[in-house]
């Protein structure tokens, strides 16, 4: 039931005190314990070959999600994957990792939207995946593209392991943009335009 005034009066968790979006994913459990994150991190770019400079901020108040609580077939690894730490090798579903390199959980969120809805019943017909660098005439407005991540410390075997929405394949997230409008901008301006790597809290200013 939250509302987008909500989160803008709210506090944040992020380095970066303007962001005060809400990013959720499934707990995962193992044998009927909640693996409590060690963090997420919330990476902003453009999409895949879309051209950085034609990126415009999300409006406030968009909500959308990425994967499939119900999925019953293992999923796309450019939507959902799993990882071992910072590794860019990426699995459907999560392998046995290394101690010191802990399980991680990477959804890709859409990055075109159609420029009208800020939600659909489903929270995802509004939204779609650009193809060939291009969003589709039907969505038109590129977006910055989301890569929610969430580690956790588990290592080692995946023997018992469950996501609080049902099976390993279920793996989502959920966004609802609350950013301050002039920050996300400016991130956008700043980092996305220019096709550079800002952090998480870039700390760069205009000028």
């Amino acid at each position: 039931h939250t509302t987008v005034e909500d989160l803008v009066a709210g506090d944040t968790t992020c380095d970066q005190h303007l962001d005060r979006a809400s990013y959720w994913a499934p707990a995962l459990i193992r044998d009927g314990v909640v693996q409590t994150p060690v963090k997420s991190v919330a990476y902003y770019r453009a999409g895949p070959d879309v051209v950085p400079t034609t990126v415009e901020p999300y409006p406030l108040g968009l909500r959308m999600i990425a994967g499939d609580s119900e999925a019953t077939e293992e999923p796309s690894t450019a939507v959902v994957a799993w990882a071992c730490g910072a590794g860019s090798l990426r699995e459907p579903t999560p392998p046995e990792c290394p101690d010191q390199r802990n399980l991680r959980l990477l959804v890709t969120f859409p990055d075109c939207w159609n420029g009208t809805d800020l939600d659909s019943i489903d929270h995802v017909s509004h939204v779609t995946y650009s193809h060939a660098g291009a969003c589709p005439d039907s969505h038109a407005v590129a977006i910055p593209q989301l890569q929610f991540s969430v580690e956790y410390p588990v290592t080692g075997s995946i023997d018992g392991l469950e996501l609080s929405s049902g099976g390993l394949g279920t793996g989502h997230a959920d966004f609802y943009n609350a950013w301050d409008p002039d920050r996300l901008a400016r991130e956008v301006r700043n980092c996305l335009h220019r096709d550079v790597v800002c952090g998480v809290a870039s700390g760069r200013t205009d000028g």
